[in-house]
């Protein structure tokens, strides 16, 4: 089966002796972000429907460590010592040496997932997974190569959440030589995955096309987002005089405080906004970039008008309730507040940037989308929401593209035929 880029969807036609039934997860944390979110859905989803499912941290530390799902066995992978991780990484993956220099083994700050190769190494080795199931580019990596330095047949399927061409050649990553050079070690390591899982078919697009990877080894798989946790979150009461019933209009920004998701262009937009009505601005998430916000909220004048909340457990109270959700990043892999807020019937607005916004928006049906930067462009988008709202139902509708079950069911569908796969190999 193919879905609309023509990257194939298998289907689980597999038979139970040789479906994946203990499944490996790999994360580097479990930080307050969307990849984690959706790889959490995924956990709860596979035991489910009866599989066992160890899940593997990097690092225990995040925001969502609390969520970890009742029956999925939590398991912390101890690091090495920095010179002795680049050794490792030097010497189990001797053939790339060279793509490693800058990203690995010269960087001056590597990825702390690197230092955790010789662990994850021994977990395979001892655990025997019958598959790994990785999210996010080092812990890709690392998956890839401590099951080559094991020895084991086990497949390793990696899934890509970003747009890697663009991501690594943002301004606040190009600077740090382990994005910059994370492209080529890519191009050079993924192969070695069984299959490689694109959250959208501009991120599968991306990965065969700029970063060179062959066509037939990239699936694009939407995220596991829409679930009855969601729509239960959504009507639990938000005590919040800004979002009661008779309150001006309130426009609604999910995710980290980081040049990604351009929080600035938001701000300046909604100060067009502000100066032809009423209305306010809720930003939610936390970053580095909060104090450069809030000074610029100053110098706009919107200051009284503008709240930022910081990480919020249960971001879809909000979502159900406000006016006008709006996407302002650079760039995108598939971004969930766009479907969470689409569940949550909540109108949104988006910038058309490298990802899958436009993907999940089917070119302006569901949501108008602006150009990235363009301030005056979405202020007129919010205006035009504000005024004339897209009907509750249609964005119900959509949502459902994106349902947990749905996804997971795909998921499932490509770790059986792994595991088949490599069954059928011994």
């Amino acid at each position: 089966m193919l879905n609309q880029g023509g990257y194939e969807l298998m289907q689980n036609k597999v038979s139970t002796d040789t479906r994946a039934d203990r499944i490996a997860v790999l994360l580097p944390s479990l930080e307050g972000g969307g990849a984690e979110r959706s790889m959490l859905n995924l956990v709860k989803a596979f035991v489910a429907q009866g599989r066992t499912v160890d899940l593997i941290l990097c690092k225990a530390q995040g925001a969502y460590l609390s969520e970890v799902p009742d029956g999925a066995t939590l398991i912390v992978l101890e690091a090495t010592g920095g010179l002795r991780t680049r050794l490792i990484a030097a010497l189990g993956n001797f053939r790339n040496v060279l793509a490693l220099l800058r990203p690995v083994l010269l960087a001056s700050k590597i990825a702390p997932e690197i230092s955790r190769i010789r662990s994850l190494q021994q977990y395979v080795i001892k655990g025997r997974p019958d598959v790994i199931l990785s999210a996010l580019p080092y812990a890709n990596l690392v998956a890839i190569w401590a099951k080559q330095m094991s020895g084991s047949q086990v497949p390793v399927i990696v899934s890509e959440r970003n747009a890697l061409s663009t991501y690594c050649s943002a301004p606040s990553n190009f600077r740090k030589w382990r994005w910059r050079y994370l492209p080529e070690l890519v191009r050079r390591t993924y192969p070695g995955a069984d299959t490689v899982v694109a959250v959208s078919t501009h991120v599968a697009d991306d990965l065969t096309i700029t970063i060179g990877l062959n066509h037939p080894s990239v699936t694009a798989l939407y995220n596991p987002v829409v679930d009855d946790t969601l729509r239960a979150s959504a009507q639990q009461a938000l005590e919040h005089t800004w979002f009661a019933p008779d309150a001006v209009p309130v426009i609604l920004g999910v995710g980290r405080l980081t040049e990604q998701k351009d929080f600035s262009t938001l701000m300046r937009a909604f100060a067009c906004v502000r100066a032809k009505r009423a209305a306010r601005l809720v930003i939610l998430g936390e970053g580095r970039l909060r104090e450069d916000l809030e000074d610029l909220a100053s110098k706009l004048g919107i200051q009284a008008d503008v709240e930022m909340p910081g990480f919020v457990e249960n971001p879809f109270q909000y979502m159900a309730r406000a006016s006008v959700l709006v996407l302002s990043s650079e760039y995108e892999g598939l971004p969930g507040v766009l479907i969470q807020a689409l569940a949550c019937g909540c109108p949104v607005v988006s910038t058309d940037c490298p990802g899958g916004s436009a993907e999940i928006l089917a070119d302006g049906k569901y949501g108008a989308l602006v150009d990235v930067g363009d301030a005056d462009s979405m202020a007129l988008a919010i205006l035009a929401e504000l005024d004339n709202p897209t009907a509750r139902d249609i964005l119900l509708q959509r949502a459902e593209d994106f349902s947990v079950e749905r996804a997971a069911n795909n998921y499932l569908a490509v770790l059986d035929s792994a595991v088949e796969r490599a069954a059928g190999r011994q």
